[in-house]
């Protein structure tokens, strides 16, 4: 029996470390480590050992003959990664399956060097990665550092709420966030609440990770009306984000457009046509949850300016639609060049996935069909955005209306050959076309490539000034792929401090915290984001769930600041009386069970119509009212006896 590599491989080569005869490729110091959608197992040299299981962080790795059946493609997927590849050559002496080599230790520093004190800002998987280096490699302090009151970045506001095992990326880092030489500041904004030279100023040198949380704009007309939208703004509206309102998505129409094949669009596209009691089996948002319940979605529209062969998506994502339950697929056959792409593709290229979808020509002058499907619509690109008050409809280019790939580009190639187009009827269009970094405070930025310009992570002209993940190298790579570039970056900052080229600080940790309390009130540190946490189970302990996201920043902080008291096990049930309970009682006098003080303002259950204001301690109609659940430690409601 062999082990498999399965969807939700992060490529962050946990696994090739702990492979006893280095049968998990490739690694990080083969040429095509990073290139590939994934890591793979050699069956040939895979020993049974269960090792790469053990480590693996996002319970990816499993042994072939117990593979479930959405996933059993995953045994000859990883077998014929290696099917053209030379088997693995024995070491001369020992039972090894290769030789070992010297041990390198490219991240240290020497024994006696002073310990660093480094700031990282940003709690994403680039720079908890970058934090882990230094804290496994050297005897450095770490400052963290987030704009939003919670850690997690893209693992907690970027993976989709159905990819729990990937999500589990973030318990591994989460060993981190209480670690000794650790210290976190989360709510806070560099260029809002800290200048950089601030920051600069308390350490010995300060790494950015702050992603690339833009969109890319599609450059055509009509791309700004209501209902077209960025589909980095919907995954941040699914996944609780706190700068993205609960009703910033409206799901009323039949119909989606995504612009775009990779994994975004496919992920859009899943949540869209899931059933929602299925993905109320992971953390979706709660507002998510009851629009798409509500909702009228029914098929979704995934538009590929190039055919099948050239598609972002990976083959795993694409396997994973093809395993949904009650959801069809259906191939676009308005362009010959599809269908023959498809049936020429070779067993191990992308596009032979697509062979066995059912294929037609799509009527898009009607409404879609009963039941919900996927709809995947190869060479066809936007052109126009039609609506007056909302979105009405997409334009695309269409092969039958003489509209070739040689026409005219808007930003995104999208190609008109002086037609109409097609016009495909829907309410919402949905932007998948990559994404950018945006300006950092203090940093130098390279408007062409959306990042900041460096040297091996060195910022230009900016000493002790760093930057990793997509800031640095652009959005590409998924979660793993930070790990080696964090290395690279941890390398160069120290291989600086070696060399005498960081610029001592001029204040010490202690200064720091007494700067950034005075600046922000509404810190949340480690014990503050444990609480967080332990809010967030006990909410989907109540409703069946693995966790309920606390959605807005004022939820965020009141949670981490009232971790002292407990929670009761129905929040929704009223006490039997607790009127009695002083102002400042920290105890109903009802039952006993903890009560709490209103921090964002009373909205009165039942209609009752209370006023009270954002700190407030009273029901402006009923005094001697306090709060006693986990939703009125956020300020939600007050019950009224």
């Amino acid at each position: 029996m062999t082990y498999a590599i399965t969807q939700t491989c992060c490529s962050d080569a946990t696994c090739v470390s702990v492979c006893p005869v280095n049968c998990i490729h490739p690694t990080p110091e083969e040429p095509d480590f990073g290139r590939t959608e994934m890591l793979y197992i050699d069956p040939r040299s895979c020993i049974d050992c269960g090792a790469c299981a053990d480590a693996c962080p996002v319970e990816a790795v499993f042994p072939v003959d117990s593979l479930p059946a959405a996933q059993q493609e995953y045994g000859p997927l990883n077998a014929a990664y290696f099917a053209d590849r030379e088997g693995p050559e024995q070491a001369p002496e020992g039972p090894n399956f290769h030789v070992w080599g010297e041990p390198v230790f490219a991240r240290s520093l020497p024994s006696d060097f002073a310990k660093l004190r480094v700031a990282v800002v940003g709690t994403g998987p680039a720079g908890m990665y970058a934090a882990e280096d230094l804290l496994l490699h050297t005897s450095a302090e770490v400052t963290l550092i987030d704009r939003l009151p919670v850690a997690g970045g893209l693992i907690r506001y970027g993976v989709a709420p159905d990819h729990l095992s990937t999500k589990r990326a973030g318990d591994t880092f989460g060993r981190f966030h209480a670690h000794p030489r650790v210290r976190m500041h989360l709510g806070v904004e560099v260029g809002r609440d800290l200048t950089p030279e601030e920051l600069a100023a308390h350490h010995d040198a300060v790494i950015y990770a702050v992603g690339a949380p833009a969109g890319r704009r599609l450059g055509i007309p009509g791309e700004d009306l209501p209902g077209s939208i960025c589909a980095t703004t919907f995954v941040s509206w699914y996944n609780a984000h706190p700068e993205v309102a609960p009703g910033a998505v409206d799901l009323s129409a039949e119909r989606v457009v995504v612009v775009g094949t990779g994994n975004v669009a496919l992920d859009a596209a899943r949540i869209l046509v899931s059933d929602p009691d299925a993905l109320a089996a992971g953390d979706i948002a709660g507002h998510a949850l009851d629009a798409l319940r509500a909702g009228s979605v029914r098929e979704v529209v995934l538009l590929g300016r190039r055919g099948p062969e050239d598609a972002a998506y990976t083959r795993s994502e694409l396997l994973a639609l093809k395993h949904l339950d009650g959801v069809e697929l259906v191939v676009d056959d308005h362009d010959p060049r599809t269908g023959a792409t498809i049936d020429a593709a070779a067993p191990g290229d992308k596009a032979a996935l697509l062979r066995d979808v059912p294929r037609e020509a799509v009527d898009w002058s009607g409404p879609p069909p009963r039941g919900r499907r996927i709809v995947f619509r190869f060479h066809s690109a936007p052109v126009e955005a039609l609506g007056d008050a909302g979105l009405r409809a997409v334009r695309v280019t269409d092969r039958a209306n003489g509209a070739t790939d040689n026409g005219a580009s808007g930003a995104n190639g999208a190609t008109d050959k002086g037609t109409d187009g097609l016009e495909i009827p829907a309410g919402l269009l949905l932007r998948a076309v990559g994404q950018r970094g945006l300006p950092v405070t203090g940093l130098p930025y390279d408007e062409a490539t959306g990042t900041v310009p460096h040297e091996g992570g060195r910022v230009a002209g900016r000493p002790g000034t760093y930057v990793v993940g997509w800031i640095k190298r652009g959005p590409t790579g998924g979660i793993g792929a930070n790990r080696t570039c964090a290395a690279e970056t941890v390398g160069t900052l120290l291989a600086d401090a070696v060399g005498g080229a960081l610029p001592a600080p001029e204040h010490g940790a202690k200064a720091f915290h007494r700067l950034v309390r005075r600046r922000n009130r509404r810190v949340v540190d480690a014990r503050g984001l444990a609480e967080i946490d332990r809010t967030e189970k006990a909410l989907g302990l109540r409703d069946g769930r693995p966790r309920v996201k606390l959605a807005t920043v004022p939820e965020l902080v009141a949670a981490a600041r009232g971790g002292r008291r407990p929670y009761p096990a129905d929040p929704r049930a009223r006490p039997a009386a607790h009127a009695s309970a002083g102002r400042s009682a920290d105890r109903c006098a009802g039952d006993g069970r903890t009560v709490a003080r209103l921090r964002t303002g009373c909205r009165a259950a039942a209609g009752a119509g209370c006023s009270a204001a954002a700190g407030a301690d009273r029901c402006s109609k009923s005094p001697g009212v306090h709060l006693t659940h986990p939703q009125l430690h956020r300020g939600r409601q007050a019950l009224h006896t």
